[in-house]
This record gives C-alpha cells, structure tokens and sequence, in this order.
C-alpha cells in the first residue's frame, strides 16, 4: 500500500491503509493535527532529520483500567517509597527529561526539539498531562501523553530513581479509574507495561474501542490528584 504525503488540510487517510504501521509522512504538528491524529488513532513517531512520520500499528498495544495490576514486589517498594506524587506540576521538564534519559525499549531518544514545542502547546490547551515522582523537592521519575475522552495516550517515561516512574504510572491509572478514564493506549508493546496487564489486541478491536471511549467528555485543564481519604 502506499503512504500518503500530508500537505496543509488535516485529513488523514483510512488507518487500515498503513504499511507496516506507516500511514503518512509531512503536515505538521499543530494541536488540531494532533489531535485530529489521535482521534484516529494514528501518531506522530520520527527522529531528528526525518519528515513526520505517521503511525497506525496493527495489533496496538493497550491497557484497561479494569485489566490493571500492581505487580506485587511494586506495591512493596511504592509504600516504602516516601515519593510526592503529582500531575502536571512539571510537564515540560517532565517531557525534556524523557528525551534526555537512556532507557532500553523507549521511545525518549525519538522526541525532538519540534514534538517538545508541540506537546507543550498541547499541554497550555489542556490536552496533555505530565505525573511526576519527587524526592526532597528533585523531580526523579515521570511520564507524559496525551488524553481525549476516555483514553490516555501514553508517550513516554523516565526515571532517575528506581522505580519512579512506575510509581507515577500506578498512581496516575488509579486516578484514571475514579475519572472513567478506562483505556491507556501504549501504542507498540513494551514488557514493562506488559507487567501491569496490557495486552496487544487487532487495530480493528483497538478502533472500535477508540470510538467508544472518545464519546465521553474529555478532562481538560490542569490536572491535579483527588484528595485522598483520611
């Protein structure tokens, strides 16, 4: 099949016209592009010198808030942690620290001076969210995507202390089942969301599921933690 060559009207081609994932090269990265693309179920994944790059993977690789586990040895190590958690304290340094720290199977090294700006404006209109882990006021772990409706479209993580990241992540998914927020999109299968019970499940089953959860409204604006119960 072929791919497609964006030029400046925000259409994208049918996703079941992907090649091997690739739907499309060119357009930008405006807000209404991307969140047109995600609606879609189709994002941006290139590296520096490349054009823009579009993706529509088939199987795509998710997590349900009603499918979520803490693997036990986690659950351990997140009571002892002592690790302020919070939600969009810090997001661009959230997201320039996931383009700086090394982690095998990440996509971190993909993100590009361009994303950053285009993430960050998606974040200043309420469509993007970071969850950061403190440890005496240094910022040690997080994570940043996107969120539209019911889903949250994980982008990536990091960690400068063990397991911080994986601690913002439990936290965040759990305030995803109070907000109704039931499904993460990983997009590509990685073995640490894998731990907490994704699954990789047919585009076709993904977009059905990508429809139902963009009818709910979507929950934008700062995001913050809902007090917890004395």
């Amino acid at each position: 099949m072929p791919v497609y060559l964006l030029d400046d009207e925000i259409l994208f081609p049918p996703v079941d016209h992907a090649e091997n994932g690739l739907l499309a090269v060119g357009g930008d990265l405006s807000p209404e592009r991307l969140v047109a693309a995600y609606s879609q179920g189709i994002f941006p994944w290139y590296s520096e010198g490349e054009p823009i790059l579009w993706h529509s993977p088939d199987p795509r690789f998710v997590l349900t808030t009603a499918a979520f586990r803490v693997p036990r040895r986690l659950a351990r190590v997140r009571r002892a942690s002592g690790l302020r958690l919070s939600l969009d304290e810090a997001f661009e340094d959230v997201i320039d620290a996931c383009s700086r720290v090394p982690r095998p199977g990440q996509r971190g090294t993909w993100i590009t001076d361009e994303m950053k700006a285009a993430y960050a404006e998606l974040h200043r209109l309420g469509f993007a969210h970071s969850a950061e882990a403190w440890s005496g006021g240094e910022l040690v772990g997080g994570l940043y995507g996107v969120s539209l409706g019911g889903v949250f479209f994980g982008e990536s993580m990091f960690a400068r202390a063990s397991d911080a990241s994986k601690i913002a992540f439990v936290a965040l998914v759990e305030q995803f089942a109070r907000w109704k927020i039931d499904l993460i999109d990983s997009q590509v299968e990685t073995s640490h969301l894998a731990r907490f019970g994704a699954r990789a499940i047919s585009r076709a089953r993904y977009l059905e599921a990508l429809r139902r959860e963009l009818s709910k409204p979507t929950r934008r604006g700062r995001w913050s933690f809902d007090p917890q119960p004395m």
